[in-house]
């Protein structure tokens, strides 16, 4: 005889000084945090410690600049082996911190991996608590964000304002 376990999805929704949030997950944990033009139809009655309600408190603080590490569980169920090693790696770069797409190669055993590297940044459904903005070109500069590089900025400028600061003009 076969079981099953229903697991139900919920999503809540942020509001941030760089646009909406939506996220969304099970009692597993947070699937995906992704920005969205408004926000959408909630779950009603998501209890305080189910993971999508810890999420949104968490990022709450993050944008309130209380917050520097997430402590949500998070649900890469389905991901590739690969990507998943990656993000778990992202997870490791400091508040405020920045590294290089090789530093992420080099730290999962993968020197040559740069690109696959890059693509899993891309495929990161988690932004900011899996915070692929915190990785750079090799010279140090801002290489590609599936948000913009304006967004990478902002997020990078808000953790770390003295080295991010916006350069006035010379004239």
């Amino acid at each position: 005889m076969n079981q099953y376990i229903l697991i139900m999805l919920v999503q809540s929704y942020l509001g941030s000084p760089i646009g909406f949030f939506e996220i969304s997950g099970s009692e597993l944990g947070v699937r995906s945090v992704k920005r969205c033009e408004k926000p959408g139809v909630e779950t009603q009655d998501i209890p305080d410690e189910h993971p999508v309600a810890v999420c949104k408190q968490e990022l709450q603080a993050y944008f309130d600049g209380k917050q520097r590490e997430f402590t949500v569980k998070l649900d890469w169920g389905g991901a590739p082996e690969f990507h998943r090693l990656v993000w778990a790696a992202l997870q490791q770069i400091p508040y405020g911190e920045t590294v290089a797409y090789s530093d992420i190669a080099n730290r999962i055993g993968q020197p040559k991996a740069v690109r696959a590297v890059g693509l899993a940044n891309r495929n990161n459904p988690v932004a900011i608590v899996v915070p692929c903005h915190r990785v750079i070109g090799k010279a140090g500069e801002l290489r590609g964000y599936f948000y913009g590089l304006d967004t990478k900025m902002a997020l990078l400028r808000l953790e770390n304002p003295v080295r991010f600061a916006e350069q006035g003009s010379l004239f």
